[in-house]
């Protein structure tokens, strides 16, 4: 397999950039793609932003933050791509999108090039059926935020080979994250437990049980959790949960799954979370 040198990243939002961040944080020229400059200059704002916090906090020199984004090179051509040694996708939590972009990046990449989704909840085998090389297609699903969260789901679609795994758990390990193999069903491991309990305390919000300060801090002080659900639904993204919910509920076939109405109704006025300014909490708007 080609030594992993250059990574190709699609999609320059709050993953992509986190994800570009990190890999060239390890030393990796990383290309960042996104349909439009003016998306590619935000994710690139959104590291420059991230990495000089590191350097008021002393965690990293001004000299190691200039090296560092030099490594980062964006762009908005597809084809520019093909000099990657890996790619790993980070656009929309849209099957339709998502596949129609595998079936572009085969055609493409390098035949050894190994294309990873970060998707958080579709089939990475019907990712791969898009691609003539469906051995060397793997789920790689990083945390929000990347370049804090450890963790890194490594989900294998039908066909994906031992050695395009094995690569992308060495790669993952490089990357001082850790590497947790899930099955190819939907929501994986983390979504398949997180987004019901996000979605329960939505409804909770929608019965009038408690205000949305209430349950987080129920959550966050009774439970130990870091971060309450609600405040952790607009970190994700309001509109990516209900996506993450409309697919579990979809395959798994099972109520229990069925997005809250006022979840939807959030989305449907725009309300996101953090990205929007407003979701189940009021934030400055970026």
């Amino acid at each position: 397999m080609t030594e992993i040198r250059t990574i190709g990243i699609v999609g320059a939002g709050t993953m992509g950039s986190g994800i570009a961040q990190v890999f060239a944080q390890f030393g990796h020229k990383v290309l960042i793609r996104d349909i439009a400059q003016e998306q590619v200059s935000l994710g690139l704002e959104t590291i420059g932003k991230s990495l000089r916090r590191s350097v008021e906090k002393g965690r990293m020199s001004a000299a190691e933050m200039d090296s560092l984004l030099g490594r980062i090179v964006p762009v908005t051509e597809l084809g520019r791509l093909a000099e990657a040694d890996f790619i790993v996708e980070a656009i929309v939590e849209d099957a339709g999108a998502k596949v129609a972009l595998f079936h572009e990046l085969d055609r493409l990449a390098r035949p050894g090039v190994i294309l990873a989704s970060n998707t958080s909840s579709i089939s990475i085998t019907r990712l791969a059926g898009a691609t003539a090389r469906p051995d060397r297609v793997i789920g790689m699903h990083f945390m929000n935020p990347v370049p804090v969260m450890r963790l890194v789901e490594l989900i294998r679609g039908l066909a994906t080979s031992d050695e395009t795994f094995t690569a992308s758990r060495e790669l993952t390990l490089r990357l001082e994250k850790l590497p947790v193999e899930a099955r190819d069903f939907p929501g994986f491991i983390s979504n398949r437990v997180l987004m019901p309990m996000i979605n329960e305390a939505v409804f909770a919000l929608m019965e009038g049980v408690g205000s949305a300060e209430a349950i987080d801090t129920v959550m966050k002080l009774g439970m130990n959790h870091p971060m309450g659900p609600l405040e952790l639904a607009d970190l994700i993204g309001l509109d990516t949960c209900l996506a993450i919910l409309e697919i579990l509920h979809r395959e798994i076939g099972d109520d229990r799954y069925r997005p809250c109405p006022l979840l939807r109704k959030h989305v449907e006025a725009g309300w996101l979370g953090r990205k929007s300014g407003r979701g189940f909490h009021a934030y400055e708007k970026r």
